[in-house]
């Protein structure tokens, strides 16, 4: 699957297995055995040619047909700005020891905000789940 991996990605970026062997810093018998599975990429290598295409090494190794995370990456990245942008990381929001000094309350109103958070990614699964 590799080889065939290889080749298309190769292919699609207009490249002959000569200039992609000169961008990689490889020989082109080196690209050549690869795409004829005659040759297996050790892990660094895999990983120089997943950057190269942008695309993950499961992908590239045929364990995936998912390409990228990007899109994945891109909501955690947003998950992530929010985080920082209210401060949450810096309450402790993850240090469960301090979830323990919390009143009734206190916990009644997170409750009730993490049963909005799943009533819309329950909105949000139901919507998507229908394509």
């Amino acid at each position: 699957m590799f080889g065939k991996r290889l080749s298309a990605l190769r292919k699609q970026k207009g490249l002959s297995q000569y200039e992609l062997a000169d961008k990689l810093g490889y020989s082109r018998g080196q690209i050549a055995n690869y795409e004829q599975g005659k040759r297996e990429p050790d892990y660094e290598t895999l990983q120089k040619i997943a950057d190269f295409f942008d695309v993950t090494t499961d992908y590239l190794l045929g364990r995936t047909d998912i390409r990228t995370l990007n899109d994945e990456d891109d909501s955690l990245a947003e998950i992530n700005k929010l985080i920082k942008e209210y401060g949450i990381e810096k309450i402790g929001f993850f240090d469960i020891d301090k979830w323990k000094n919390l009143s009734k309350d206190d916990i009644d109103e997170i409750r009730r905000h993490f049963e909005w958070v799943a009533q819309k990614a329950k909105e949000w699964n139901d919507e998507n789940s229908s394509d």
